[in-house]
């Protein structure tokens, strides 16, 4: 059976379920959380999204914000300057839909003055060509409210949609790309869903109305220095009252709560995944009880944030409703006062209202921010670990259906522009040493291996020898504790992440198999691959003439997570994309699992010869048929090498694998039965 680094030692300690005794430790980080399971005890595999300390802790974890603490508003404050330059290619469209929002409330602001000017006016019973302009400016103006009201919509959601897409293919890639332990699956949605969406409510609802509410307060201001300045003067005090003291009191009531609101709704997610999912995972480790209590406490954790939140945002705008009130009191005061005739005192009444209920547009946009600090935070955070933006990539349907045909021998021809792999992609490790917890024994003890370019190498040993955690090593997941590791004579660390798949890459453990169609899966290996590369390499993993037999061919859909596949077809789906992909290096770990013995020697021996020349392989396997045409065979065992040779030598030499070559043998002719 292959070995798994899930059954290394972890960095963190044993868990003790409120039902029983504690739950086996998870292994390596890259691991169990990587790949959607956990360790397997009787057959039954412990889901890895399921954390039954109490309160799930997501990456990264957003601590709750003190109101006076500088260093939170700061880091809020980073992750929307990050997160806004992603914006500037749309800035034309932003700046137009802010215009357009200004020229909305202000159209509603004219509307209600000059429809009060026209009601007292017309209440003296004037000759009705005074009275005409009036009417067809408020006709006009509740005609243009409406207008600019759509077309703010339409741009500003335009503008903001074409930066979210670019934002969510970032956040996707930053999270394909880590080379350190991702989030759990459900919070990994979250950070895709709810927090990418937190970048288009901080423009459209807090910058394109805030935007327009300033403008809209300065011309109300201006408009009233006209009719009185003593008016002008109290309004003014009642709009910086209303757009200045309350944002910053609903800021100070709601930071510390909506700080909580991003992580906690991810660990509600990854909590939602773990009841469905895992469902049958928790029945078997009596941990269901456990998993509820604590998807329950954040549940009821999150509602009591929610409700604080309404209670704080109630208190708030009744402030603004008394404001707005107070403000056209003693504004209808100081103009009667300074002698302002009746009808324009009933604008300025009526025109205060409406500016002061502008101006509170302010404190939901203040609001709403500090609700967005913490799934701005995290996409920020992701964001940063891309780097650059990835290339920008033509749909597969506009790309040319080139016929490039399969090489002699059949092998894959290497991705159009590659560079040429002979002498450039040599593998190296030396005296490579991994220890996941300190104290306890490595996962990996001093290994060396050289693999050249155009090299063939197996690695082979008993459960828990190390040999995944050599895979994560090569690529990237795992950083070693001691030792080096370099490709091409560059040390694997220096490699950017998106540039290390493209040299280093292949089939881990659990590969990921997405809920679309064969195609679409196969074209996450190479995006640009013709017909005839998908068909051969789909030939090569032996998965062809079952494309052919579905009736959608390519466009058949595989469901989430390969669920309308057999375990051997998704392996094979799996193994063709990585066949597509051909990177230099090309890790193969147990690419033939879940097939039954013939089909497993078939599937290998194609696969190995669908390898270009030039590309090195590392072959990793429970099963030792087939391993006979390689360069060298490594056995390994507590993280050591112990026996490395090539096949003939090695079944001649007292040792595991001459042990476990005789068991098989033994096993496939029927004179005995292998235990899984």
């Amino acid at each position: 059976m292959s070995d798994d680094p899930r059954r290394d030692p972890v960095p963190e300690p044993s868990v003790e379920s409120a039902t029983g005794p504690a739950l086996p430790t998870e292994a390596d980080p890259t691991a169990a959380d990587r790949t959607g399971a956990g360790p397997t005890v009787a057959g039954v595999s412990r889901p890895a999204d399921f954390d039954v300390r109490g309160p799930a802790t997501v990456d990264p974890p957003v601590r709750a914000a003190d109101p006076g603490d500088r260093a939170e508003r700061g880091r809020a404050g980073a992750a929307e300057r990050a997160v806004l330059r992603l914006a500037r290619p749309y800035l034309g469209r932003l700046v137009g839909a802010g215009l357009l929002a200004a020229a909305t409330e202000f159209a509603g602001l004219a509307l209600m003055a000059t429809a009060t000017w026209l009601l007292m006016s017309a209440a003296g019973r004037p000759p009705l060509d005074r009275l005409t302009v009036a009417i067809v400016a408020v006709r006009a103006l509740a005609i243009s409210r409406g207008v600019f009201r759509y077309t703010e919509r339409l741009a500003g959601h335009d503008a903001v949609l074409r930066m979210i897409t670019d934002v969510r293919a970032r956040v996707f890639a930053a999270l394909a790309a880590r080379r350190s332990a991702p989030p759990r699956s459900g919070d990994a949605l979250s950070r895709l869903v709810s927090d990418v969406e937190t970048v288009q409510d901080l423009l459209l609802r807090v910058l394109v109305p805030g935007a327009g509410a300033v403008l809209v307060s300065v011309v109300a201001v201006g408009g009233a220095l006209l009719i009185s300045p003593p008016a002008a003067g109290v309004l003014a005090v009642g709009l910086l009252v209303a757009g200045a003291a309350l944002p910053v009191l609903a800021t100070r009531l709601t930071r510390r709560s909506a700080a909580e609101l991003a992580p906690l709704r991810g660990a509600l997610a990854a909590d939602a995944i773990d009841l469905t999912h895992g469902a049958a995972d928790l029945a078997a480790f009596g941990a269901t009880d456990a998993a509820l209590r604590a998807a329950t406490g954040r549940t009821r954790r999150l509602a009591r944030l929610e409700r604080r939140l309404a209670a704080a945002g109630f208190a708030v705008d009744a402030a603004g409703t008394l404001v707005a009130g107070l403000t056209a009191g003693a504004v209808v005061l100081v103009a009667l006062a300074a002698g302002v005739p009746g009808a324009l005192v009933g604008v300025l009444a009526v025109g205060t209202l409406a500016a002061v209920e502008v101006a509170l547009a302010l404190v939901g946009a203040a609001r709403q921010r500090s609700q967005l600090g913490g799934g701005l935070t995290r996409v920020a955070a992701l964001l940063g670990d891309t780097g650059a933006p990835p290339a920008a990539t033509p749909a597969p349907a506009e790309r040319p259906m080139t016929q490039t045909e399969p090489l002699p021998g059949g092998a894959l021809p290497p991705p159009a522009g590659a560079a040429p792999t002979a002498g450039n992609h040599g593998l190296r490790l030396d005296d490579v040493t991994v220890r996941y917890r300190a104290g306890a024994a490595p996962a990996l003890d001093r290994v060396s291996l050289d693999l050249p370019a155009g090299r063939r190498i197996a690695v082979v040993g008993p459960s828990g020898a190390g040999k995944s955690t050599l895979a994560a090593v090569l690529t990237g997941a795992v950083r070693p504790s001691g030792g080096h590791v370099t490709v091409g004579g560059r040390d694997l660390a220096t490699y950017p992440e998106d540039e290390l798949p493209r040299v280093v890459g292949g089939l881990l453990a659990e590969a990921y198999v997405f809920h679309a169609t064969v195609r679409e899966n196969l074209l996450l290996g190479r995006s640009g691959a013709s017909e005839a590369e998908l068909a051969a390499a789909a030939a090569a993993a032996g998965l062809l003439d079952w494309v052919r037999a579905q009736p959608a061919g390519w466009d058949t859909v595989v469901g989430e997570e390969g669920g309308q596949l057999s375990g051997g077809q998704r392996q094979r789906l799996a193994l063709a994309r990585a066949l597509l992909a051909a990177a230099p290096v090309l890790v193969l770990d147990e690419p033939t699992e879940g097939l039954d013995p013939a089909a497993a020697d078939a599937v290998l021996a194609s696969a190995l010869a669908a390898t270009p020349a030039g590309h090195s392989v590392l072959l990793i396997s429970h099963r030792l048929t087939g391993l006979d045409g390689l360069d060298e065979i490594v056995v390994l065992d507590a993280g050591r090498v112990v026996q490395r040779g090539r096949h003939p030598e090695l079944v001649t030499v007292p040792g595991w694998y001459r042990d476990q070559w005789l068991l098989q043998e033994a096993a496939e002719r029927g004179y005995l039965a292998l235990a899984p």
